[in-house]
C-alpha cells in the first residue's frame, strides 16, 4: 500500500470498525445466537464464536471517508454512512451465497452453511435493518437533517439498484443470448452500485454542492465497472498462483463474464460449445483459444480503460483536496491495476 493511502487508512479503517462494532452491538462477548451470526459474517468471531480476523478489506469505507475528507469535510462525520455501506454490502453477501449455493467466503464456510438457510437469510434482513440504525447516526455527528434524509434515501436507491443487479444475474444463468449491453447494466447494480454510493454519501456528507457529489458517484459507479471488468480478465488470463484458483474455473462453470459474452457475439463456435450441457474433453482450451483467436481480451482491457479514464475524468473534475486526493488516486490505482 503506498504511502498517503497507508497513513490514512491506518486511521480511516479503525474508525470505521469501530462504528460498525457500535452499529451491531459487538460489545458482548461471545455475542448472543442472534448477533452471533452478524458478527461471523463480518469476521469478527469463529465458528465456536471465539474472537477471529476475517473481515474484508475495507474499501467501500475508506472510499467513502477518502470522498468526504477529499471534498473539504470532516470524514469522521461521515463513518454512519460508510459503517451503513458495509452493512449493505455484508447483506447482499449473506443473501447471495445462499441464492448462489456457495459454501465458502473469505476462506471459510458460509453463514447458512453453519446456520442454515432460514436463519441466514433472517441474518441478511437484520444486516438491512441495522444498515439503517447506522446511516441515521449522522444526525449524532452533526450531520443537517435533511442530508441525512437525503443519504438514508440514496442507500434505498442504491439497494434496489443491487437486487436489480443480482435479479439480472441470476437470469442471465439461464440464458444463452445475454448481451454485453445487459451485461453492464448487471454489473451497474451489482458491483457498481455500492462504490458508487460510497463515493458519493462522503461528499454528501461533506456539505458539497449537487454537481461536484455527481463527480463523485460518477467516480465510484467507473471505478466499479472497471474493477469489475479487471475481475474479469483475470478469470481467464490471471496468474493461478495470485488469484488463488483456476483461470479455468470461469471458462468451466460458462461463467458469463465480459470477454466471454464478446466472444459469444462474435463466434458460432463458442456459443454452440457453450450450449451444449457436457464440457467434454478440451472444452477449456478450445474456449480460451476461441476468446484468443477472437481478441476477447483486448476488447475487455480496452472497455476496462475506457472506464478507468472516464473515473479519473471525474475525480479531477471534483477538484478534490489533499492528502486525501492523493489517497484516493492510490486506492483507485491499487483496484484497477491488482493482478489478484
Amino acid at each position: 500500500m503506498s504511502d498517503a493511502l497507508k497513513t490514512v487508512a491506518e486511521e480511516m479503517l479503525p474508525a470505521a470498525e469501530q462504528e460498525l462494532r457500535a452499529a451491531l452491538n459487538a460489545n458482548q462477548e461471545p455475542p448472543d445466537p442472534f448477533h452471533s451470526m452478524l458478527h461471523y459474517q463480518m469476521g469478527w468471531v469463529d465458528e465456536q464464536l471465539n474472537p477471529a480476523a476475517h473481515s474484508g478489506k475495507g474499501v467501500r469505507p475508506l472510499l467513502c471517508l477518502l470522498a468526504c475528507q477529499a471534498a473539504g469535510g470532516n470524514w469522521s462525520q461521515a463513518l454512519p454512512a460508510a459503517a451503513a455501506v458495509e452493512l449493505i454490502h455484508n447483506f447482499t453477501l449473506i443473501h447471495d451465497d445462499i441464492q448462489d449455493a456457495s459454501p465458502t467466503r473469505r476462506g471459510r464456510p458460509t453463514v447458512w452453511r453453519i446456520w442454515g438457510e432460514a436463519q441466514a437469510i433472517n441474518a441478511g434482513d437484520a444486516m438491512f435493518a441495522f444498515a439503517h440504525l447506522a446511516i441515521n447516526r449522522l444526525a449524532e455527528r452533526g450531520v443537517p437533517a435533511p442530508l441525512v434524509v437525503q443519504a438514508t434515501r440514496r442507500l434505498d436507491e442504491a439497494c434496489i439498484h443491487l437486487t436489480l443487479g443480482q435479479h439480472h444475474d441470476m437470469r442471465f444463468e439461464q440464458r444463452h443470448d445475454v448481451t454485453v449491453a445487459e451485461y453492464l447494466a448487471m454489473i451497474g447494480g451489482k458491483t457498481a452500485a455500492l462504490l458508487s454510493l460510497s463515493a458519493e454519501l462522503g461528499a454528501l456528507v461533506a456539505g458539497r454542492d449537487p454537481a461536484t457529489v455527481e463527480h463523485y458517484a460518477v467516480f465510484g459507479r467507473d471505478l466499479g465497472l472497471a474493477f469489475q471488468m479487471r475481475d474479469d480478465i483475470l478469470g481467464i488470463w490471471g496468474d493461478e498462483s495470485l488469484i488463488g484458483k483456476s483461470a479455468a474455473t470461469d471458462i468451466a462453470t460458462r461463467k458469463k463474464s465480459l470477454p466471454v459474452l464478446h466472444g459469444l457475439a462474435q463466434s458460432q463456435e463458442l456459443r454452440r460449445l457453450y450450449i451444449q450441457s457436457d464440457n467434454g474433453p478440451g472444452f477449456v482450451e478450445r474456449v480460451a483459444n476461441l476468446l484468443d483467436d477472437i481478441g476477447a481480451r483486448e476488447f475487455a482491457e480496452a472497455q476496462e480503460n475506457a472506464y478507468s479514464q472516464s473515473a479519473l475524468h471525474h475525480l479531477a473534475a471534483a477538484a478534490p483536496q489533499e492528502p486525501a486526493a492523493t489517497a484516493l488516486h492510490q486506492l483507485t490505482a491499487r483496484l484497477l491495476n491488482r493482478q489478484s
